[in-house]
């Protein structure tokens, strides 16, 4: 399945590895799921993911985005005419319905609701995703 993952839910995951977020991107890895991206995702995890606040170190940082690259799909995506909450999301939806994800997955649900199964696309929390994957068998 094509997903989309926002950087909230890496965040979580390296915050809490043991947590449904590191599942997840455990699930989406040995399913051979495949994670959508592009520039602009990946510069915004880089910033985030490196902020103070989260004192991640450098090499677990670069071994997250490293995955995300490499069991990833980098998509052209077209500008969508949307408005969201968050002008940094709609990155994660262009992405999302230039690549034909199956679902976004985000634990910032809200920031998508204007758009939910707009555009093909069906916006998750990490628990739906996880539950998502289960049910596909993967």
């Amino acid at each position: 399945m094509r997903l989309v993952v926002d950087t909230h839910v890496l965040v979580s995951a390296l915050l809490n590895p043991s947590g449904i977020p590191a599942r997840l991107l455990e699930r989406i890895q040995a399913g051979g799921h495949t994670l959508l991206f592009d520039a602009r995702i990946l510069d915004e995890c880089y910033r985030v993911l490196n902020r103070p606040e989260f004192a991640f170190s450098p090499g677990a940082v670069a071994e997250l985005l490293s995955a995300v690259q490499s069991s990833g799909l980098q998509v052209d995506a077209l500008p969508l005419a949307v408005r969201l909450p968050d002008a940094d999301d709609l990155a994660f939806l262009e992405v999302a319905a230039a690549g034909l994800a199956g679902a976004l997955i985000t634990g910032n649900a809200r920031h998508f609701a204007p758009i939910q199964g707009a555009h093909g696309i069906r916006v998750v929390s990490p628990r739906e995703a996880l539950e998502l994957l289960a049910e596909s068998g993967r």
